[in-house]
């Protein structure tokens, strides 16, 4: 588990779109913690240096210290609003967490050992990843930063499902928690339009166009006869 980020805050007093907007002219968007059976907080944010952080994959599965005024309080990133086209962020969400209960969360999928899968290296076949992110419940000492899923033995047409996925002591797979279905994460398939396919579907197109040579060329003389 990381909680090295620390995202720094200031409290603010007014609300709605046109102090919102001053917020945003000045380099600064609003923000809003809350949970843990305390008052929500409306806060004000640095722009520039949440940018930076949520480049960062692990931000958005970590444990955050919310320093508001040198006061500190622990959160996860529960929610991230974007400008429709441009790469601004307009407001987020914070969610406090407390030690002894259990959060809801995604966490990211890393993938590997798909260069040395027989399904690839010997069958031509590729990975397909069927999710990136896995929605997992655990206390937030046992939050992950990531998943990862070994996909080294898959053949073509095999899969890895939730079930199959290793998770670290303490953290549940929500989906299975609830009852839901063992889906596939992950699977090898093969490559469609292989060189022999392409070769047959050249072959084809040449057979079709000598035949539709042959064929004008046939009524063409057709055509000089009933002229004569």
């Amino acid at each position: 588990m990381s909680d090295n980020h620390t995202i720094f805050a200031e409290m603010r007093d007014v609300q709605g779109t046109s102090a919102s907007r001053r917020l945003r002219h000045a380099g600064k968007i609003p923000a809003i913690l809350y949970g843990s059976g305390k008052e929500t907080a409306m806060l004000t944010l640095d722009h520039n240096s949440l940018y930076h952080n949520m480049e960062d994959e692990a931000f958005h599965s970590s444990i955050l210290v919310v320093d508001i005024a040198g006061k500190q309080e622990k959160a996860i990133l529960r929610d991230v609003q974007m400008h429709a086209f441009k790469q601004l962020i307009m407001h987020i969400d914070l969610q406090r967490v407390s030690a002894t209960e259990k959060i809801q969360i995604s966490v990211p999928l890393h993938y590997t050992g798909g260069d040395e899968a027989p399904g690839v290296k010997l069958e031509s076949g590729i990975v397909s990843h069927l999710i990136t992110e896995l929605d997992i419940i655990c206390l937030p000492g046992d939050l992950p930063e990531f998943l990862s899923v070994d996909v080294s033995e898959l053949h073509i047409g095999d899969s890895i499902h939730l079930s199959e996925v290793t998770l670290p002591d303490g953290v549940e797979c929500t989906a299975l928690a609830h009852g839901g279905d063992d889906q596939a994460v992950v699977t090898v398939v093969a490559v469609r339009g292989s060189q022999e396919d392409e070769e047959a579907d050249l072959a084809e197109a040449e057979a079709a166009s000598e035949a539709s040579e042959a064929s004008a060329a046939e009524a063409e003389s057709e055509s000089e006869e009933d002229n004569d």
